[in-house]
């Protein structure tokens, strides 16, 4: 390429009486994030209520709480073709219908397989939103402002833990401490499950204040509206016609990635691949989505007060965002491999402590008040180390890693292991910690410590390099 017009299109930035607007835009396709993460921790408010219910073992109930993990796996997978094929804005109104569906669904269900059905069915919303929300604004942002604006989508769904957390602990206080007392009608836990109506509703109406992306209706032929947002988003200083001819090169000379690409090495996938999947699979082998779905069943088990064990769950999600916080910060200035370490180093002393705290017997169906707020104040501290690392610095790591020619098909890998490895944690821990809860946490701990030589041998730092400089 010889010209030099288009590189220098691209540069520019949003005037600032432009980036309200921006921002404003980012934010309403970050509830896509929200809803993420309300949906997948709404369900913390529930379990027990479920157990209760339906009358059922660890095993099943595990299965009822997991098996939305499926549906994750499933939007995720084709959230990107529906993408390409109707539009950004239109597969966030049909994430944004499912969500609300699955929310009814859900609140009302007639027996334990139609409230299984609902939870996928919420599933592949949340496997849509977690795709098409970081693209949308990565494509609509302009360049100066695209990294704080795509840190939207991870603060939405820390927040989204949280609310979900503040709100099932108000309803069960007004349904008297327990989950299955009566709220409106019905059961509190369906109430705590009902309730993502409303921000499901809110996304939607937001889905039609907000425009389609330049680069699809670029892609489809509309090559004026295309000019219109883009002046609308990055300003009235670019030259809009060098920017469009800058996104149509951009799109003719991308590399259309396949599972093909990815083959070679000794072991089947190429070696940065493995990587890659050993990133995904240690973030969640460290058991933190068991600080989401199970955190208030947990503290229940070693005698807390319900209503208290849902204030736990709830500051467990303050420090969540907090952490999150630290790491948008320091990311770029400290850089991803450190605050990695840092954090496998943080989550092996919290997790050490959960499991030696439950290594003791109960007393009067609580653990003796010594254990009891260590494991409380260590459950806050493996969160935040993993908050301010590998909560965020996997998913920085995997979009930058791979060489361009197979980013695309290998993130996709990466992506699908941590699927696979969410749901064998979230399906296995009532059974194991039915078996020993402390052991459970051991082996969380030896995965946090593992994480370390991994990342020391295999993980090269990305800060400060081009995308081309990957391969």
């Amino acid at each position: 390429m010889t010209s030099t017009a288009a590189p220098k299109a691209g540069a520019g930035s949003a005037q600032p009486e432009h980036l309200g607007h921006v921002i404003f835009i980012a934010a309403a396709a970050a509830m896509g994030g929200f809803l993420f993460g309300y949906d997948s921790s709404v369900i913390n408010g529930a379990v027990e209520a479920i157990r209760d219910r339906y009358d059922i073992g660890s095993a099943a109930l595990a299965q009822v709480i997991a098996i939305a993990l499926i549906g994750c796996a499933i939007g995720a997978a084709t959230a990107g073709r529906i993408a390409d094929r109707i539009g950004r804005i239109r597969c966030m109104q049909i994430s944004a219908v499912l969500f609300t569906v699955s929310a009814v669904g859900s609140a009302l269900p007639f027996a334990l397989w139609d409230l299984a059905f609902w939870r996928v069915v919420g599933g592949f919303a949340i496997g849509m939103a977690s795709v098409i929300g970081p693209a949308y604004i990565a494509e609509v942002a302009p360049p100066a402002y695209r990294g704080r604006l795509g840190s939207f989508q991870q603060a939405a769904i820390v927040i989204g833990i949280a609310v979900s957390q503040l709100v099932n602990w108000g309803l069960l206080n007004a349904a008297g401490g327990d989950q299955r007392g009566e709220l409106m009608g019905i059961e509190a836990w369906q109430v705590m499950l009902g309730v993502m109506v409303v921000p499901a509703v809110l996304y939607g109406l937001l889905s039609f204040a907000i425009p389609e992306s330049p680069r699809f209706l670029i892609s489809v032929g509309k090559h004026e509206r295309a000019r219109e947002i883009l002046k609308e988003v990055e300003g009235d200083t670019i030259d809009l016609d060098a920017r469009v001819t800058e996104i149509e090169h951009a799109m003719n000379s991308e590399h259309k990635s396949t599972f093909k690409d990815l083959l070679g090495g000794s072991f089947f996938f190429k070696p940065i691949v493995w990587v890659g999947i050993g990133l995904s699979v240690f973030q969640q082998f460290v058991g933190i989505n068991v600080a989401f779905y199970y955190s208030s069943t947990l503290w229940q088990s070693v005698g807390v007060d319900p209503t208290d064990s849902f204030l736990y769950s709830f500051t467990t999600s303050i420090i969540n965002i907090v952490g999150t916080v630290i790491a948008m910060i320091f990311v770029d200035r400290v850089g991803r491999k450190p605050l990695a370490l840092i954090g496998s180093v943080g989550m092996v002393i919290g997790l050490g402590l959960e499991a030696w705290a439950f290594s003791f017997d109960l007393v009067d169906g609580k653990l003796p008040a010594a254990q009891g707020w260590t494991a409380l104040i260590a459950a806050h501290v493996f969160v935040l180390f993993f908050a301010l690392s590998w909560g965020v610095v996997v998913w920085v790591f995997l979009g930058e890693m791979f060489p361009n020619r197979i980013r695309a098909a290998a993130l996709g890998v990466a992506a699908s292991a941590q699927w696979i490895a969410n749901w064998a944690i979230t399906a296995s821990f009532p059974s194991l910690a039915d078996w020993n809860l402390s052991l459970t946490y051991v082996i969380y701990t030896v995965f946090a410590a593992l994480s370390i030589p991994f990342v020391l041998k295999f993980v090269k730092e990305t800060k400060g390099k081009t995308l081309e400089e990957m391969g």
